[in-house]
């Protein structure tokens, strides 16, 4: 394939999943596509898994990132609904099929053919990179509008987050009845964003945690209407079978057994965290209580688009922490450890230029003990 535009980004070489300089190239803009300059990225805890290969998927060098808020610098000759300089978003996929049933259904996050942002392959080969880079091409039926209102920087992680939550509250009929009572386990990334989506919808949302040490701002700022520790026995105990649905959120590995307790018959437990295990399912308690177990990824692009728009209209944005490109590695490291609130996003347009390339290598040298030289 012959080189199109010249890219810049920051990458990861091998499991070490640290990242650093690395150009590349995208392809030429096709009759299709939209070419975005990026803006702002967010930082997703897939893309820590990724880059560490804790799935055993990834293919090095990996350019993560699938949270991206950017312009549109040029767009093919058969794109009609976007136009240089409209602001767009690109999110977890960027193809597929769009032929078999999923696609037709408006379901290409389900597609057997889809295409990921970053560490996946396009249809000619071409190996896709993501948004911790300067500039994206991607086909036009992929590339979101981001709506008015809503700040690129902290809109940004709707593009994963916000769909993530907001799609199987759709799904599993959270929406149908307000003033039903959601569980939300777990509260980072997803799980901020999800109080908050599901407070939009009418629902009555507690966070379970394993500590109170976030109780006052899930109840203050993101308007929780309650919290339960599940260290404490005998709020747990007076929790039993009072929650519809609990959303589980939760990456790390963790009983499923005290969730179940907590929900009434024909409750829902919905899985959206990826732990690296496997975990354990306890059939009796959900026998007994006609109780369901559920899954959910992303959305596709009809149902994203509506996301954005719903959390435009109800002033719904990440909480972030906005950090340089340089920034990165000490922030995955503090991701590892939960240690934020509640999404880092880059901001991509102000703090990543290929002039900086000597002097950004030198900083992960000194930091993180690794060998210029070994890098090229």
């Amino acid at each position: 394939m012959v080189d199109g535009h010249k890219a810049f980004g920051w990458a990861a070489k091998d499991e070490s999943g640290v990242l650093s300089p690395f150009h590349f190239s995208r392809r030429e803009n096709g009759e299709n596509d939209v070419t975005v300059k990026i803006l702002f990225c967010g930082v997703c805890h897939s893309d820590l898994h990724t880059i560490k290969n804790h799935w055993g998927i990834s293919r090095y060098p990996i350019v993560p990132g699938h949270e991206i808020v950017g312009i549109a610098t040029k767009v093919g000759k058969n794109v009609t609904k976007f136009k240089e300089g409209d602001r767009v978003g690109v999110g977890v996929i960027i193809g597929s099929c769009e032929s078999c049933e999923s696609c037709n259904q408006d379901l290409e996050n389900y597609c057997s053919k889809l295409v990921f942002t970053y560490n996946s392959r396009s249809s000619d080969g071409t190996r896709n990179q993501g948004g911790y880079s300067d500039v994206i091409v991607v086909d036009h039926r992929f590339v979101l509008r981001f709506p008015d209102g809503l700040p690129s920087d902290a809109g940004a992680p709707l593009l994963c987050a916000g769909i993530t939550v907001y799609s199987p509250m759709k799904y599993y009929g959270m929406t149908e009845d307000s003033g039903k009572h959601l569980g939300v386990s777990g509260l980072g990334g997803l799980g901020h964003i999800a109080v908050k989506i599901g407070k939009a919808f009418g629902l009555r949302v507690t966070v379970i945690s394993r500590s109170s040490e976030k109780e006052r701002e899930a109840i203050d700022r993101l308007g929780a209407d309650a919290f339960l520790v599940t260290t404490d026995s005998q709020k747990m105990k007076d929790a039993v079978g009072t929650m519809d649905f609990i959303m589980d959120t939760v990456s790390a590995e963790h009983s499923l057994l005290p969730l179940f307790s907590l929900l009434n018959v024909n409750g829902k437990l919905v899985m959206l965290g990826l732990p690296e295990k496997p975990l354990e399912l306890p059939i009796f308690p959900l026998v007994s209580g006609r109780k369901m177990v559920g899954g959910s990824q992303i959305g596709g692009m009809k149902e994203t688009q509506e996301m954005l728009e719903f959390c435009a209209k109800h002033n719904i944005v990440s909480d972030i922490e906005l950090i340089k490109m340089s920034d990165i590695n000490s922030a995955m490291d503090r991701l590892a450890r939960s240690d934020v609130r509640y999404r880092f996003v880059i901001d991509v347009a102000n703090s990543l230029s290929p002039d900086s390339f000597i002097s950004c290598d030198l900083k992960e040298h000194v930091d993180h003990g690794v060998s210029i030289m070994s890098r090229f």
